[in-house]
Formats: C-alpha cells, structure tokens, sequence
C-alpha cells in the first residue's frame, strides 16, 4: 500500500481557450516535484474534477505519471455522487497507473451511513488492491462519514486513508490513534495541529503556490513557518476553491486566471488581497 504522508499537493488544471493547457500542466507536475511535494492528486475538488471529461483526467494522470516516475505517487480522484460512474472512475484509474483514489463522499444526495459504506465498499472493491483515501469534506457535501462508519470502513481491504476536512482535532486524534488510517489534513490552516494530534500530512491547496514551505512545514511542524502562512490560507479561500488559487498563480506567471463554468475569475475587490497575501508568504 501507498505511502500518503507529508505535503500532497492538490494540483490545480489549467484550462486554455476551454481546453486543458496540457503544457502548463505539465510545467507545474514538475515544479511540484522538484520543490518536494510528496504526491500529486490529480482531479480532485481543486483540479475542477465536476467539469473534466474522462478523457481529460486520464491524460492529465498519464502527464503526471509520465513526468514523476518513481519519484511520488499519483492520486486520482475518482469520487462522484453516482456509486456506478465512481466504480467505473476508479477502474480506470487503475489502468492507467494510478498509486491511490481519492474518494469523496457522494455530494448532493446526502446518503446514510449505511449507503456510505456500501459507496466506500464497492469503490474498494473496483480498485483490486489500489489504495484508496476516503474524503471527508462536509462543507462541500452536506454530509459526514461517522466515526463508527470510519473504524467499519478501515477494515475493508485497499481503504488506507483519510482525508479529513471536517476541522475536529479531537476526532483526528482518535482516528490515529484508534484505527489503521492514515490521517491526512483538508484544510492548509489545520496541518499543523492536526499533525500534532496523529495526522501524517496534507493534501494541500496552497501548494499550488508555495509548495516548498508546505513541504517544510510538514517536515518540521514549525510554528513560525506555519504563522508565516496563515494569511495565504485564509486569501486563498476568499471565495470558492479554486478561484483564488487560479488568479495567484496567474500572478505568478505559471497558468492563465482561467476556470470552466460555473466558475467565474475572482471578483476584484479580492485581487490586492491574495496578492499581500502572496507577497507576504514569499511567493510573489
């Protein structure tokens, strides 16, 4: 099974005249690489996965395996509200060479605990070994996966992680210490306690910008270093993921401020604040 630890980056997908900027992509693969993000998870809430096509997330998992070789793992998301297009996902992730699924929970139709398992269990299943992360964000879901449901789930074959965004430390220290799960933070400004309480790392949005300093700061667990960051984890949530991490990384010059409807570039009343907030980080 995978090793899911330290700063795994939430790459985000950039888009060219509607299409995916395959080239740009592959500039970012790169540079995450080389200032020592441990993984890259393509397709997820961040990569815009509601509006990539099939074909398009597996070019972009065949860029980011051709690019990293052995040198980090690829994670796919391939978590959908429909238990049968997240089976068939999942599936061919596998065939195309994935290390790992991120599994989000079905959004939308807000199932049971008894439904989430079954999802879990079926997606596990379909991966034939493949390590799966479940993904705990009740923010974009409207729905939790329960702690009893989390010690049910950790038993099944291929289910390895966690990524939780829920914001309960005292649940993440529980998890850790009570369950086989490796515990991954969903949320940049928890890394640092979670990580204190038994969490072996992030799967991070503002590495998209300062992908170093997320790795540092997994490594090292500074204090100063993360009250370094804080602001940029607050700008970069501004307005709706990934809004604000696409203009900063424009700004940087490595993507175009582009995102596929319904998503709208950031409003401008927030441009000079993500841009403090680069600049006060170090990346702009």
């Amino acid at each position: 099974m995978g090793d899911f630890s330290g700063s795994l980056v939430a790459i985000v997908t950039p888009f060219q005249g509607g299409e995916v900027d395959r080239a740009a992509f592959a500039e970012l693969v790169e540079w995450q690489i080389d200032e020592g993000t441990r993984g890259i998870v393509v397709g997820g809430t961040t990569g815009e996965s509601a509006t990539l096509h099939v074909e398009e997330r597996e070019a972009l998992t065949r860029s980011s395996l051709e690019i990293a070789g052995d040198r980090c793992p690829v994670i796919v998301g391939t978590g959908t509200n429909d238990t049968r297009t997240s089976v068939e996902l999942s599936r061919a992730a596998v065939e195309w060479g994935a290390a790992g699924l991120l599994v989000v929970t079905p959004y939308y139709n807000k199932p049971t605990q008894t439904g989430l398992e079954a999802h879990f269990r079926a997606v596990a299943e379909a991966a034939a070994g493949c390590p799966v992360i479940l993904y705990d964000v009740p923010g974009r879901t409207g729905v939790t996966i329960e702690e009893g449901t989390l010690h049910r789930l950790a038993e099944i074959e291929g289910i390895v992680a966690l990524k939780d965004a829920t914001h309960d430390i005292e649940r993440v220290s529980r998890l850790a210490a009570d369950t086989s799960l490796t515990i991954l933070s969903g949320d940049d400004a928890q890394t640092l306690p979670m990580m204190a309480n038994g969490a072996a790392g992030v799967i991070s949005v503002a590495a998209n910008v300062v992908p170093a300093q997320m790795a540092r700061l997994c490594a090292t667990q500074d204090h100063d270093l993360h009250a370094s960051l804080v602001t940029l984890f607050t700008a970069l949530f501004c307005q709706t993921n990934p809004i604000p991490l696409k203009f900063a990384l424009a700004e940087m010059g490595r993507i175009r401020n582009e995102l596929r409807l319904p998503l709208t570039p950031l409003d401008a009343p927030h441009h000079e604040t993500v841009r403090d907030a680069l600049r006060h980080a170090g990346a702009l």
